[in-house]
């Protein structure tokens, strides 16, 4: 009996130890689940309240992980690693003191409201704190942010800095006068003024301050956040630093032909319009300005610089703004270069085709042409290019990449040869005159220099004579290919195009089959039609020097 006690104790502590054992166990399996389940909660809360906060603010506040320098929290001074900070005055705060800053610091005012008659300026306005590196003061003209905390002050619209113990009140009240880049801002005083001579109905806006002014030049930019290697979004936010962010726009959110309305309320002929993205995304914007031409706003008409941020960048090569964007160049750069572009004429073209057949009732197909028309090898690399990025979007943000795809269709096409024969198949007309083709693959209508990415097609290896080619003379040089190998070979200047001929006017028939054609970069597969190319208006356009060759050089002053 005492033997069946003691082993009846013995089985209790067991089932005492495995019950304890079964508790922690679950402890320690629910306990960490429950604290992640917690944080997660926590961190989808706070989310939601930082959007908010974010919605209803008139900062741009954009929220950031890891900040690229030493960054101190504009309320409580603290150092700081993530946070957020606004796109247009420069502010930078803690998560947690998102909402003080909110509700105490200004943002840029793209309107001065409550101001009454017609101000002609306005006094700085002060931000604390985090000023840009090697930045100097407008005072003692020494170095200023060279102390590991929250000290200094910047204003938002000169851009100039002060030390703390150089703010003196005389500066607080002082007007500014918007610095390096004043020619290029839009006040928000002027802004306030025409919105209250609208109001009144009054349109005469050559007394106003700064419409007045001789050399005043207000810029306009347009940025395709979706361009090439997805830089837009980081250049609106430094452009929005520099400008009136009501000059900034981002066309993946607005329409051109409606953000280019805000050049009826600027001087006449006096607008710069920076359009940051390939040569597609400024095609959108002339086609636009050509909307303004067609409801009477001519006199507003910009002319239009070019930050290439696209794949080919051709046209942006041609007028000397280089072949692509990395953010090499500083923005305030960019603005320089914009404020000392030349402007120029370039050529815009109407490509029509008609489809052939008796019982066709379609309308004829409509392009407009800034750069290049073609038909045969390149444009079915284009076309295979356009199909791959339609299905797997994702994989073409960069602009490597995406040259990547073009090489490797390129080199399928000189195994396959899909577009042999052609000159069996077309039939060319310059000028009413039916031009006779040797053995091509492919035939190209060039408006510029510039094609298929940084190459000069016409020019070729540039050890025969040639007419010169130009964007605004009114005439379209015409070449022909033997094929992918060709087109390459020409690229690296080993090897001249068929020159077909100079013309004001091409015509090209399509007798049989279906063959890949492009305008600027748009391809198609297109069976037997009439092509049509006419020249349609001129486009007002800005050159920069500073990015010219010896051949821009020697057409230019040609």
């Amino acid at each position: 009996r005492g033997g069946a006690g003691m082993e009846g104790s013995a089985d209790a502590s067991r089932a005492v130890a495995d019950w304890r054992l079964a508790v922690w166990t679950l402890c320690s399996v629910l306990l960490p689940v429950l604290i992640t389940a917690w944080c997660s909660f926590q961190r989808s809360r706070r989310q939601l309240l930082i959007r908010d906060i974010f919605r209803k603010s008139k900062h741009d506040w954009h929220y950031t992980d890891l900040f690229g320098q030493p960054s101190y929290c504009c309320v409580c001074a603290q150092h700081i690693l993530r946070g957020a900070f606004c796109g247009c005055c420069g502010l930078r705060v803690s998560e947690r003191c998102l909402k003080k800053a909110d509700q105490r610091f200004l943002c840029k005012e793209i309107m001065m409201r409550g101001t009454e008659g017609a101000p002609s300026s306005m006094p700085h306005h002060w931000i604390r704190g985090n000023v840009p590196l090697c930045s100097c003061c407008m005072v003692c003209k020494q170095q200023c942010g060279t102390q590991p905390k929250l000290c200094d002050y910047r204003c938002v619209w000169c851009q100039y800095t002060v030390h703390d113990e150089c703010m003196v009140d005389c500066l607080r009240t002082e007007d500014c006068t918007f610095g390096e880049f004043k020619d290029l801002i839009v006040p928000p005083y002027y802004l306030s003024t025409i919105n209250q001579m609208r109001k009144e109905k009054r349109t005469s806006y050559e007394k106003v301050v700064p419409y007045c002014r001789k050399h005043w030049m207000p810029v306009i930019v347009l940025a395709n956040t979706r361009s090439g290697n997805n830089m837009g979004e980081t250049l609106l936010g430094e452009f929005k630093m520099l400008l009136n962010p009501v000059q900034v726009f981002d066309l993946s959110k607005i329409a051109p032909a409606k953000a280019l309305q805000l050049c009826t309320l600027l001087p006449c002929n006096a607008v710069r319009v920076l359009v940051c993205g390939g040569d597609g995304t400024v095609g959108w914007v002339l086609d636009a300005i050509d909307e303004m031409k067609i409801k009477g706003q001519e006199r507003y008409i910009p002319q239009v610089a070019i930050l290439p941020l696209g794949t080919g960048n051709d046209l942006s090569n041609t007028l000397g703004w280089g072949a692509g964007y990395a953010g090499e160049v500083p923005v305030e750069q960019i603005l320089r270069n914009v404020m000392e572009a030349d402007g120029i004429k370039l050529d815009r073209w109407k490509v029509q085709v008609t489809n052939k057949g008796y019982y066709n009732l379609r309308k004829p197909k409509v392009f407009t042409m800034n750069n290049y028309f073609s038909i045969g090898p390149d444009a079915l690399m284009a076309l295979n290019f356009h199909a791959h990025r339609e299905k797997t979007p994702s994989l073409f943000s960069s602009r490597i990449i995406n040259k990547a795809v073009y090489f490797f269709y390129g080199t399928k096409d000189c195994l396959v040869q899909e577009c042999k024969d052609l000159n069996k198949k077309v039939e060319l007309e310059l000028d009413g005159e039916r031009i006779e083709l040797p053995n091509l693959e492919g035939i190209i209508v060039l408006n510029i220099g510039y094609w298929g990415g940084g190459c000069r097609l016409w020019e070729g290896m540039g050890d025969e004579p040639y007419p010169l080619a130009r964007h605004d003379d009114g005439l379209l040089e015409v070449v022909g290919v033997h094929g992918s190998f060709h087109c390459a070979q020409i690229q690296v200047k080993l090897a001249n195009p068929v020159r077909l001929g100079q013309a004001h006017t091409v015509r090209l028939i399509l007798k049989s089959s279906k063959m890949p054609m492009q305008v600027d970069g748009e391809p198609w597969a297109q069976g037997p039609c009439t092509v049509t190319i006419t020249h349609k208006t001129h486009a007002l356009m800005l050159y920069h020097s500073g990015e010219q060759t010896d051949d821009d050089a020697s057409s230019l002053s040609e």
